[in-house]
């Protein structure tokens, strides 16, 4: 491995012998498991749903969940390092679809009653069923507290009237945390609702993306659908302060994926650039393509430090929300930079399907709008600030 390999980060002082053994593990299931079929999963337009089973096994998908609902306790580095490895398979749709419960399910962890936690998330964490969360609307994405999903209690039950759209394994989620509006208008009305199976007056349609082909998204309708009130996931009116207290998690793993992947997107240009000949010589040793290949390894060590550091700094109780926003763009752009980069040293090659570079150029702009967008990152950001 080069000193600008994934291996790179194993000399930061953030990890442990532990975590590093876990890396190592993850490694070999991304080589085995992942690698070999990212391409052909992406142009099926999805992935084997043995794979979170798989995942389940390695310890994937129970990272941060306490014990006794089957997860395995552990620190920010761990998750760090589990979304971390598994760009190395070069495929952002894998990773978001496998991970769909790490925004699905926290709000059932920490707002859920005891019966519901002991129901819903061993069946998670397992591999056995799929969570998802249903926020954004067609009329609106970052908007949160203007959702118009209506929940109407009627007796045992609440029934669910409107939309979501852009909901990542909608299609195939067992569980799908819905937001909607239980009360009036404003931040104060949203509630959360835990939508089990396919009850009467839900239907899914499935969306055609510009990446992430093997992650399967999907429109969510509801027209009088009917769910348990039980299935209140902690109080009416709360909703909207659950969603929020997430996202810091959230960022700082999406900005951990994009690092990643634009490490992918520099380690495939090493490699090629050290094979592909032109003008009778190897392209790495043309200074234009060295001072690319280093454009593209500044900003990655950059955005991996700061990275690391929020990490730490969340580890010790901190909640610096600006600094999170800000390595989401940082992360982001960075990722934008290399996956262009990445295409323009590949050449033609890089214009081809089945190349990394090519899949993940693709899928640069989601990492850019999920999560909360560069424009409102930059406008939260600010707003910490005083600005």
């Amino acid at each position: 491995m080069t000193a600008h390999s994934f291996d790179a980060v194993r000399s930061s002082p953030f990890y442990t012998p532990e975590h590093e053994a876990f890396r190592q593990t993850l490694r070999r299931f991304v080589a085995r498991e992942i690698g070999p079929y990212a391409n052909q999963w992406d142009e099926a337009g999805e992935f084997p749903r043995e794979l979170y089973k798989k995942a389940a096994a390695v310890g994937y998908m129970q990272l941060g969940y306490p014990e006794r609902y089957g997860g395995i306790e552990c620190d920010r580095f761990m998750r760090i390092i589990a979304m971390q490895e598994i760009a190395r398979g070069g495929s952002g749709g894998v990773g978001a679809g496998l991970f769909s419960h790490t925004i699905g399910a926290p709000p059932i962890l920490h707002r859920g009653s005891e019966d519901m936690k002991v129901r819903v998330l061993p069946q998670i964490l397992s591999g056995e069923k799929i969570s998802a969360l249903a926020i954004t609307e067609p009329s609106g994405g970052s908007d949160v507290a203007n959702l118009r999903t209506t929940a109407r209690r009627d007796g045992d039950h609440y029934v669910i009237n409107g939309s979501k759209t852009f909901i990542t394994s909608g299609m195939r989620a067992d569980f799908i945390t819905l937001a909607a509006r239980t009360g009036g208008p404003g931040a104060s009305g949203v509630s959360l609702i835990l939508v089990e199976g396919n009850p009467e007056g839900l239907q899914r349609t499935p969306l055609k993306k510009m990446g992430w082909w093997c992650s399967d998204t999907a429109t969510l309708y509801f027209d009088n659908c009917r769910v348990p009130a039980s299935n209140l996931i902690g109080e009416e009116g709360a909703g909207f302060r659950a969603i929020m207290l997430n996202f810091n998690d959230e960022r700082l793993h999406g900005a951990a994926g994009a690092i990643a992947f634009a490490r992918v997107c520099l380690e495939e240009a090493i490699a090629y650039a050290r094979e592909r000949v032109t003008f009778g010589r190897l392209i790495v040793q043309h200074q234009v393509i060295r001072h690319k290949l280093v454009d593209m390894a500044q900003r990655i060590e950059a955005s991996q430090a700061m990275l690391e550091l929020l990490t730490w700094r969340l580890e010790q109780g901190e909640n610096p929300v600006a600094e999170i926003c800000m390595l989401k763009n940082q992360a982001t752009t960075t990722l934008a930079f290399c996956a262009s980069e990445g295409v323009q040293i590949f050449g033609g090659a890089g214009f081809m399907r089945g190349a990394k570079v090519e899949r993940i150029y693709r899928e640069v702009k989601v990492n850019a709008i999920g999560a909360g967008t560069e424009e409102i990152m930059k406008d939260l950001a600010s707003r910490q600030m005083g600005l």
